[in-house]
């Protein structure tokens, strides 16, 4: 299982005993794990945490078909990105109202299916995880202002490159479809995203000697 820095676990109970609506974005480069540390970290402070991802705002295949966009998948205009803003400044004024219901993604149907997770009032944490939470452009720009704060989570080059090969081929590209993919998509994406890295607010190490499991690959 991995492993969250005990530090992290205590920044993040902190808030919870403030009694306060809390919303923490994880962000950092395709394959670095960002889905698994956010599950981790929400598990280590269950009950009071919960996760509602960014990918849940994928455009729909057909929608990006429609656009011309099906070969950049993953690209920051592949998303709702206002949509996503919208939903983190409805989850911030929740109070004591209504249930939220929030998208997810699922790999398996490379789509997102609306109204998957539930978000009740009485949950003092909410985490975010995803890509694009420092950009400054376009619906991006309105994400970071929602935040409370947002952890840069940071994994060797190698490490990270391995685990999206592996993800890839897992849900059905050829290593060499894979590899491609990589160079045209993933890596454009991850430099971009890598260019605000300075904008988190803590950056959390991660290395090859990180314990993990075979899920890790899946974010």
């Amino acid at each position: 299982m991995m492993t969250v820095p005990a530090h992290c676990r205590e920044r993040a109970a902190r808030w919870i005993a403030s009694g306060q609506r809390k919303l923490l974005g994880i962000v950092a480069p395709p394959g670095a794990g960002k889905s698994s540390f956010a599950q981790a970290l929400a598990t280590a402070l269950a009950p009071a945490a919960q996760v509602v991802p960014m990918d849940g705002f994928h455009l729909a295949n057909t929608e990006l078909a429609r656009l011309g966009r099906a070969e950049r998948k993953g690209a920051p205009d592949t998303f709702d990105a206002f949509g996503y803003a919208h939903l983190l400044r409805r989850i911030r004024a929740q109070a004591d109202g209504p249930t939220i219901y929030a998208p997810d993604y699922r790999r398996a149907l490379e789509e997102g299916v609306a109204g998957a997770i539930a978000i009740e009032a009485h949950t003092p944490l909410i985490l975010t995880e995803g890509n694009y939470l420092l950009l400054e452009d376009g619906g991006w720009a309105e994400v970071r202002g929602v935040l409370d704060e947002v952890w840069y989570l940071d994994v060797d080059d190698t490490v990270r490159r391995e685990r999206l090969l592996a993800r890839h081929m897992r849900f059905g590209r050829s290593r060499e479809q894979a590899l491609t993919w990589m160079a045209h998509t993933d890596e454009p994406n991850t430099l971009r995203i890598a260019a605000n890295r300075h904008l988190a607010d803590l950056w959390v190490p991660w290395d090859e000697t990180t314990p993990i499991t075979g899920s890790l690959a899946t974010s």
